[in-house]
């Protein structure tokens, strides 16, 4: 019986994590993409010619966390980049949440049936006030 020396595995280790990780994160990117959320924010904004720009942000947003994450970078920028890193996090979630929401159709169906179609805003505002809430309720057990 041979044994495998410990740098083979580790690079086996390395290879095998690296290739789970890039087909994990395409899978994701193009989750978003096919979701039309970057498109959806071209559109809105009216500056769909930098399409390809905000692609690429979105990516490298991604593979800079990643970096971070994986290899424990510490950023030392304080608690107002702490805040803000959380809420473009909190409002890129709740956006894809929404986008992925109206692909299904969801909240049409749901406003139809229930004969409420008219309170739509009011529907939106709570739902975002009580996202608010609970972030804070969730975070702010520290305090």
């Amino acid at each position: 019986m041979w044994a495998i020396p410990a740098w083979a595995e580790q690079l086996l280790l390395a290879v095998i994590g690296l290739s789970g990780g890039v087909a994990v994160a395409a899978g994701l990117f193009s989750f978003i993409v096919e979701l039309g959320v970057v498109a959806d924010f071209a559109d809105r904004t009216h500056t769909g010619e930098q399409i390809m720009f905000y692609e690429d942000c979105v990516a490298l947003g991604g593979i800079m966390g990643n970096l971070i994450y994986v290899f424990r970078i510490g950023l030392p920028l304080g608690t107002p980049f702490l805040a803000m890193t959380g809420l473009f996090a909190g409002i890129f979630v709740g956006c894809w949440a929404m986008a992925l929401a109206e692909i299904l159709n969801v909240f049409p169906v749901f406003m139809r049936r229930l004969k409420i179609v008219r309170y739509i805003s009011a529907f939106v505002i709570s739902m975002a006030l009580g996202k608010g809430l609970g972030m804070l309720v969730f975070f702010g057990q520290g305090w």
